[in-house]
């Protein structure tokens, strides 16, 4: 068993780890409990009733936190000409192509963001091995494959996250930051699970929220009632 801090224990003590609480509640708990000096995180866990090890099965996509997610996003594009100009304009942090990508490949990523148009996909796929398991590679599923760069750019700067159910079937995603009023936190959240929603695989059966856990960075998640969420974000 993990040795936890003296802090962390007490955090622990101040509510029943095995009751489910509403969404209100469990927001609450989350921000009173935590401990750390700095803004922490805002983090939720959701068990879905998917298998990812199923095609058919995968639950990827991402949203825009209408609240943003507190984090200063710094934006890439990959894109050439006009394209270029276009996600300059919008706001993008770095905007090029050939020179951006011999800098990654030594060794640079001083970004959280990667977007590229898709006739710069050739030359990105030469570093996806190195942006891949950085979860930076760009994705038309997601919309950082697109020629509205623009937009792209735009949203990603409002907040816009990425989510993808993990091996277990769980979504992990951080949705504002500690100091976030619990509202704001709230809408961020029900933004995720409605994105959510809508990206149900049709092959996904039985229960489709099976657990949602919310907390900070480092202090011990709170669980939140599956039965009372299915009902308030009208869940099949």
């Amino acid at each position: 068993m993990a040795k936890h801090s003296r802090k962390y224990n007490a955090a622990l003590a101040r509510f029943d780890r095995q009751k489910r609480y509403t969404l209100d509640e469990a927001i609450q708990i989350a921000k009173d409990n935590s401990f750390a000096k700095y803004d922490e995180a805002f983090e939720v866990a959701i068990n879905l009733g998917v298998n990812p090890k199923h095609a058919d099965q995968m639950v990827r996509g991402a949203v825009v936190l209408p609240n943003g997610t507190g984090k200063v996003n710094r934006v890439l594009v990959f894109a050439k000409g006009e394209k270029a100009a276009e996600a300059t304009a919008a706001g993008a942090d770095f905007v090029g192509d050939d020179e951006l990508i011999e800098k990654i490949k030594g060794g640079w990523f001083d970004f959280d963001t990667c977007i590229a148009t898709p006739n710069m996909m050739v030359a990105v796929g030469k570093i996806g091995k190195a942006l891949g398991p950085r979860g930076l590679m760009p994705n038309p599923k997601v919309g950082t494959v697109t020629f509205d760069v623009g937009a792209a750019v735009s949203a990603a700067k409002a907040g816009k996250i990425e989510f993808r159910a993990e091996k277990a079937g769980i979504i992990h995603a951080a949705v504002g930051k500690r100091s976030f009023e619990a509202v704001k936190l709230r809408e961020n959240i029900a933004a995720l699970v409605e994105a959510l929603v809508k990206a149900k695989p049709s092959t996904a059966k039985g229960t489709y929220l099976k657990a949602l856990t919310v907390t900070t960075t480092h202090a011990p998640g709170v669980r939140v009632d599956p039965v009372l969420m299915a009902a308030e974000f009208r869940l099949a």
